[in-house]
């Protein structure tokens, strides 16, 4: 193939020679680059070491030994200290071409090719150069830190805002993904929405809304994203919010005369609870009152997604007042009305068999308020209607890891939660009106142990949050109030953005009046003249046709306004004067005698029956009345034929 390529090549001059390469020259020069190039990050990384920590002159030989055999085993000693000093002119030559400022100590020039460095132009992209040393020592000050910080100082309180959402029980709360919004429901049916970057120190929220009319809010949740919220009211359809508050979707109520509540398209009795999945943004969960827990899609709401009934030892439907998802969105948790709690796996394709169920969980008949996954999802917390807070390990449901008795619960809503460093587990108590201070109380995860409590005010503590981002708890009480605590060397954003806006001033408007001065013994011309009779204004009050109230014109014309001229203006007039108008009849109560008076004109003027008869019948014949038998007593009554 050469041969011929030469002899074309001798043919036609005017053609050029095709150009050939050795692949294994360039090959071998690719892996001397790479030598080049792994020897000088090596050397620049030991002059940054140099610089921090000398080291002898020893250790430096060994150094550029082991970097001089890995360039390459033909050349000598004498030869590397040549093409290092080669090597520092042609770096010096490439940093007087390059253009921008110079490297900050900091930071370590990326390596580049050689023939390539002198396009470049502007400083070279920078790459953090932090030792390790420095990454230990950082990393081991946090930690002693927060070793050494105790719970009860992590928890943020020596600063509080209160919020007013209205003078009724503060029933649902719930904050965004990323703590910009607050929004509160409760008794009052009313769900407020709270914006903390554009309120000021005022407090106010900036929409109020009735979303279910007259029931009260048992629920409100943000979803993962924070575009939506969904709000469970006393009602049987639960609702979906956009983010300022106008409705998305409503869920379809079902048919309550349906026995089996799978056939139904949704709930038919009243809510009690719901939550968003914390994996798939578009579903959401919801219990009610009709044994029931639905998953519903919120593109499709004529129908329910999957259905899930619990049911108690005797196989019975039983009410759940409380579900949740756990945190991986793999289990659906649900409190039962007769002190159990059933777990559902998501990923199973049938709903129907429960994964895990402890029956004895707390008393039966008791309403449990609240479940709440740990965020490590080994850890149930759950708030029983029957005064105790119970911590389960998933691993084992049997039995209960820890319990605290004695926590009065007067609402279906009291919450409990985990602590974003999964150390403290947190839940109110409620009291009676003026018998004591509603407290938050929190407990060490381990042995629930009291670390702390908190005096909110002198109602009960229904709800609480505490957000992991910006380190700030949120509680609502029976009084109406939402009080945020917070801390401003560990809380971010959040209520600290609002607290350092001053109020809004209002703008007054300014009206100059002009102000009646009256004196005594002013001139006649000066004077008001008061009104000695009131005949004129009366007169004038007659002639308003309103003020007077003057009765309707009579109609001229056809008739207007659904009025008729003709006989009366109203249907019932002209009812009245059409009969009394009417002549009386002296045959009215005679009809023997009203047919009888046209006998002379049908005999003189005959037109119906006469002329039909006149030929074959002139004489009318008519039968002759018959005489009426005498019934003869011939014996008594029984004795008689029976006719028919």
């Amino acid at each position: 193939m050469a041969d011929k390529s030469e002899d074309m090549n001798k043919k036609d001059g005017n053609q050029k020679k095709a150009r050939t390469f050795d692949f294994m020259a360039m090959f071998e020069q690719a892996r001397q680059t790479a030598i080049e190039r792994t020897g000088e990050n090596i050397s620049t990384d030991i002059t940054d070491k140099d610089a921090i920590k000398p080291k002898d002159k020893s250790g430096d030989k060994n150094i550029k030994i082991k970097i001089n055999k890995d360039k390459g085993s033909n050349d000598s000693d004498t030869d590397s200290s040549d093409s290092s000093s080669s090597e520092d002119e042609k770096d010096s030559k490439s940093q007087s071409s390059l253009v921008g400022p110079p490297v900050p100590a900091r930071f370590n020039p990326v390596a580049t090719n050689k023939s390539g460095g002198d396009n470049m132009v502007g400083p070279p992209i920078p790459s953090v150069k932090r030792t390790s040393d420095d990454d230990d020592d950082g990393d081991d000050d946090d930690d002693d830190e927060e070793e050494d910080m105790s719970l009860e100082k992590r928890i943020p309180s020596s600063h509080e805002i209160v919020l007013k959402h209205g003078v009724k029980t503060v029933s649902a709360m719930a904050l965004d993904p990323s703590g910009a919004r607050l929004v509160t429901g409760g008794y009052d049916y009313d769900v407020r929405l709270f914006d903390f970057a554009g309120m000021d120190s005022s407090f106010h929220s900036f929409r109020n809304l009735q979303p279910c009319e007259s029931h009260q809010i048992k629920a409100l949740e943000y979803s993962m994203t924070g575009d939506t919220i969904l709000v469970v009211a006393g009602n049987a359809q639960a609702k979906v919010l956009d983010r300022d508050g106008f409705t998305k979707m409503e869920c379809v109520k079902g048919d309550q005369y349906i026995v089996d509540m799978a056939s139904t398209k949704g709930h038919c009795a009243m809510l009690n609870s719901g939550c968003w999945n914390p994996k798939i943004k578009e579903e959401f969960l919801t219990c009610a009152n009709d044994g029931t827990m639905r998953l519903w899609d919120v593109n499709v709401a004529h129908k329910h997604k999957s259905i899930m009934k619990p049911k108690n030892k005797h196989g019975r439907k039983t009410i759940p007042t409380t579900c949740v998802f756990s945190n991986d969105g793999r289990y659906m948790a649900a409190a039962c009305d007769d002190g159990s709690i059933q777990m559902w796996d998501h990923n199973r394709p049938f709903l129907i068999n429960v994964s895990l169920v402890n029956r004895d969980c707390h008393m039966m008949g008791s309403e449990t308020s609240c479940l709440c996954f740990s965020y490590d999802g080994k850890t149930l917390a759950s708030r029983g209607g029957d005064d105790t807070l119970k911590l389960w390990d998933m691993r084992s449901f049997k039995k209960p890891l820890n319990v605290v008795k004695g926590l009065t619960n007067y609402f279906p809503m009291t919450d409990c939660l985990f602590s974003p460093d999964d150390k403290m587990v947190v839940t109110g108590i409620s009291v009676k009106k003026q018998e004591g201070q509603g407290q938050l109380i929190f407990f060490e995860r381990e042995t629930l142990s009291i670390v702390n409590a908190m005096d909110i005010s002198d109602s009960s503590v229904v709800k609480c949050l505490w957000h992991p981002k910006l380190n700030q708890i949120v509680v609502g009480s029976g009084d109406g109030l939402v009080k945020i605590f917070y801390d401003p060397n560990k809380s971010n954003r959040g209520a600290m953005l609002c607290t350092v806006k001053k109020k809004r001033k209002q703008k007054e408007l300014q009206v100059m009046a002009s102000k009646q001065i009256i004196t005594p013994y002013a001139l006649p011309m000066f004077r008001d003249s008061r009104p000695t009779s009131t005949r004129k204004q009366e007169e004038r009050v007659r002639k308003d046709p309103t003020k007077s109230k003057r009765p309707d014109l009579p109609v001229s014309g056809p008739g207007t306004g659904g009025r008729v001229r003709e006989r009366g203006a109203t249907l019932s007039q002209y009812v009245v004067q059409s009969i009394v108008l009417r002549k009386p009849d002296p045959h009215e109560n005679d009809p023997r005698g009203a047919i009888l008076r046209h006998a002379e004109e049908a005999e003189t003027n005959p037109y119906w029956i006469t002329p039909a008869y006149k030929k074959n019948q002139p004489v009318p014949v008519f039968r002759e009345p018959e005489e009426e038998k005498k019934e003869e007593d011939s014996g008594p009554l029984w004795k008689k034929t029976k006719l028919g």
